[in-house]
């Protein structure tokens, strides 16, 4: 696709209501760090949804992780906070436009170390 088609066809940044952090922890070795990041995004971010532990791989996760989904409005407060605070853990940040397999690759945003998704679980049919 030609660079003029490919800007045309972008979604709308406007259009993102919601992003996705998605914190990721190894079980034995910083569980108890990822819990006090969970504790002071709830105290901080109220506004935040934070999701439920998965000690195991879900999706397309390879490790033990648990999401926190904000509205766009947060994001300026809570990307920086984010950068500074995560401790440590690896983090991917994504928008919810509606296509998972971009939102998880091509519009994802790692904190430290990016970690190979399996990104079989979005089917041949995702773009």
């Amino acid at each position: 696709m030609a660079e003029a088609d490919r800007a045309r066809s972008s979604p709308d940044p406007a259009a993102i209501a919601h992003y996705h952090a998605h914190i990721y922890y190894e079980r034995a070795a910083s569980r108890e760090r990822a819990k006090r990041l969970r504790e002071r995004i709830g105290g901080k971010f109220p506004q935040a949804k934070l999701g439920r532990w998965h000690d195991e791989p879900v999706g397309p996760h390879p490790r033990s992780m648990y999401q926190v989904a904000f509205p766009s409005g947060m994001l300026a407060a809570f990307l920086p906070w984010l950068m500074l605070n995560r401790d440590g853990l690896t983090i991917l940040l994504h928008p919810e436009t509606g296509d998972a397999r971009r939102d998880h690759t091509e519009h994802a945003v790692w904190f430290g170390a990016v970690l190979p998704l399996r990104l079989e679980v979005f089917g041949a049919g995702n773009s």
